[in-house]
């Protein structure tokens, strides 16, 4: 089987996430993996995550979060832009047993080899987004309508 992907230095932030052949538009990419984790285990871990400006964390359903900062695999590398090719979605089990939900990265419209994959991380937090958050949380993705903060509006 062929590497799809490849993780690698990014000109948007850091390490990023480039196909290596092209991806048809509805393709499943990758699973974002990690530890399982209650959302009360991830704010004991890492407080709010307001204050950071950087997380590998993944609101998996009411229950659950994934954790890439422990067993994460290469869609943590993945950005965040204003103008994504990619979305994440979450699919839940056919059980029903919400620790058995799972993240798939897939293509919203075709992607071409060497082209970055990135998704809009649809970030809220619970807190003002004042001026000192939205520079914490800066977009650095250069599309044309970029907002300038990974931030979602509290609309």
């Amino acid at each position: 089987m062929t590497r799809r992907i490849v993780a690698r230095r990014s000109p948007i932030h850091g390490n990023g996430v480039f196909a290596v052949e092209s991806i048809r538009k509805g393709e499943e990419i990758i699973q974002y993996r990690g530890t399982l984790m209650t959302h009360a285990e991830a704010d004991d871990m890492y407080g709010d995550g307001g204050e950071t400006g950087h997380t590998f964390l993944f609101t998996l359903n009411d229950d659950y979060i994934v954790d890439a900062n422990r067993k994460g695999n290469t869609a943590r590398w993945i950005n965040h832009s204003c103008a994504p090719n990619c979305r994440a979605v979450v699919e839940e089990s056919a059980d029903g047993n919400p620790r058995h939900d799972k993240v798939m990265i897939e293509a919203i419209r075709n992607i071409k080899p060497g082209e970055e994959l990135t998704y809009d991380y649809g970030i809220t937090l619970d807190v003002p987004h004042t001026a000192r958050l939205k520079k914490l949380w800066q977009c650095l993705c250069g599309a044309p309508d970029c907002t300038g903060t990974l931030l979602r509006p509290k609309r």
